[in-house]
């Protein structure tokens, strides 16, 4: 299999180019922008590609894309439902938690994934590789308060079922590099306390100048760090930046 990925420098985000074989089929998951170099690559090796794959609506994963449709001939766009409506491009088809699709001799399974996005699905490709998108990530997990989150229960939920994949599988991320489900079931922080293998902490903190309790400062994908806080005013649980948190 051939799994292609530009990073944005700008974003950090990856857009992904993949395919059964040189000469074979492939599809284009989200985009970043920057998707000139998986076209060329699917140029230069004969790679027809069948649909382009949408985990979720934000801009800095789907930038790109309507030229890159374009380019290829109209090939169909797919996204789950909830993402479908609040992008604007059309998409051909939409996809829902356990649907499959094949391209060539690839075979594609829609996980939904909601929490960073109400219509956030990952895409599970042959059983061994598995595209996340802001999600999991490496060594931290998403956020749930961008525009559609749906939330910190079912950002937890979303990656303790990616979690349930064998351990093998190699998971690719929205921004950065890859890993695996076993290297992130063994040392990803928040994964630790989720499994109740760590402590929370009860350091008390201000977040948009909000009252709350710190249980977890952890590292994040583009150098800084990623907070799950409490709410002080009304209880409410979030993964929120690093940059928004005020410790003492």
């Amino acid at each position: 299999m051939i799994i292609e990925r530009p990073e944005n420098p700008q974003w950090l985000s990856n857009a992904y180019l993949v395919a059964d074989e040189a000469g074979g089929t492939g599809v284009l998951i989200d985009g970043n922008d920057d998707l000139g170099p998986l076209l060329g690559r699917a140029e230069r090796d004969g790679i027809q590609i069948t649909h382009i794959l949408i985990t979720h609506p934000h801009g800095d994963h789907i930038a790109g894309l309507a030229a890159a449709q374009q380019q290829l001939g109209g090939v169909p766009m797919v996204a789950h439902a909830d993402a479908a409506a609040e992008i604007e491009d059309e998409i051909a088809q939409t996809i829902a938690d356990g649907e499959k699709l094949s391209s060539g001799g690839l075979e594609i399974e829609a996980i939904y994934t909601p929490g960073h996005a109400a219509g956030h699905v990952a895409f599970l490709v042959n059983g061994t590789d598995v595209f996340t998108a802001d999600v999991l990530f490496k060594g931290t997990v998403g956020g749930t308060m961008a525009p559609g989150a749906s939330g910190f229960d079912d950002l937890r939920s979303s990656v303790m079922r990616l979690l349930e994949l064998a351990p093998e599988t190699v998971v690719h991320p929205g921004h950065r590099e890859p890993t695996t489900i076993g290297a992130e079931w063994d040392a990803n922080p928040f994964v630790q306390i989720w499994r109740g293998e760590e402590e929370t902490s009860g350091e008390q903190v201000t977040v948009w100048g909000r009252p709350a309790e710190l249980k977890l400062w952890a590292p994040d994908y583009d150098g800084g760090n990623k907070a799950w806080v409490v709410f002080g005013d009304d209880g409410a649980e979030a993964i929120v930046g690093g940059s928004q948190v005020k410790r003492a």
